[in-house]
């Protein structure tokens, strides 16, 4: 065979390999690459994803500066009027009213509830035939928010119709250098005792009054403490602002 006969006869077979591959590379279907967002699947069994729900950017909270604060609260409560929260624990919910006397306290209770301060917290202190105390952890997350809430007082707001009876619901406070016996912004307190605590009528802020709910106050009062009056079992609460 000459050269050029041979030379014809091998780009005909090459010509027709490259054919032969084209088809084959046509005719293979896609990788897909979409992604299951709800699953997981294994060769045996499929997972179920656990969904997180979205948390609150407590970094992106207002600060409120203890000059601009009282004006601050007054059109918080014009804009905001609920009245009713709940208190939800898992002995029990535990429902409160607010007075709307009680002005500047009602509506930073509210704030704070509608941004999700109190869902971090439990009721961290216990002393029973006396008081339930919340609004503060251990946890970090606690800390945090409120240094970004800012470290400011809420003004005494004293009525005498509102006394400290059983199922007052009241403002703890700092007792150093608090002639004003202005109130801590987040923590609160409930009276257990069927007689009440009138040696703290006039000396702390009584805002509100558990209408539903005491006998779950009862319980937590008996739990077991240790010998700082926290509970030895954490007792979480969440905070619903009820319409």
């Amino acid at each position: 065979m000459s050269l050029n006969l041979r030379l014809i006869s091998v780009i005909v077979t090459l010509l027709f390999l490259s054919s032969c591959e084209d088809s084959k590379s046509k005719s293979k279907p896609l990788e897909a690459t979409s992604k299951k967002v709800d699953t997981l699947t294994t060769d045996t069994k499929t997972v179920e994803v656990e969904k997180v729900e979205p948390q609150p950017n407590y970094l992106a909270w207002e600060k409120v500066s203890q000059e601009e604060l009282k004006p601050f609260l007054e059109e918080y409560a014009e804009e905001n009027p609920e009245m009713n929260i709940r208190i939800i624990t898992s002995l029990g919910n535990i429902d409160v009213q607010l007075y709307p006397e009680t002005v500047w306290h009602r509506a930073n209770f509210i704030r704070l509830a509608k941004l999700g301060y109190f869902n971090e917290t439990f009721f961290h202190r216990v002393v029973p035939n006396f008081v339930i105390q919340g609004g503060n952890s251990d946890k970090v997350i606690t800390a945090k928010m409120r240094s970004q809430l800012g470290k400011y007082l809420i003004p005494a707001e004293f009525y005498p119709a509102y006394r400290h009876h059983r199922g007052a619901f009241a403002a703890a406070k700092y007792t150093e250098q608090n002639m004003s016996k202005a109130s801590s912004p987040y923590e609160f307190y409930i009276v257990q005792p069927k007689s009440g605590a009138h040696h703290l009528d006039d000396e702390h802020t009584v805002f509100g009054r558990v209408i539903r709910g005491m006998d779950v106050v009862d319980q937590i009062a008996q739990l077991p403490t240790d010998e700082g009056e926290w509970p030895m079992r954490n007792v979480f609460i969440d905070v619903e602002v009820l319409e």
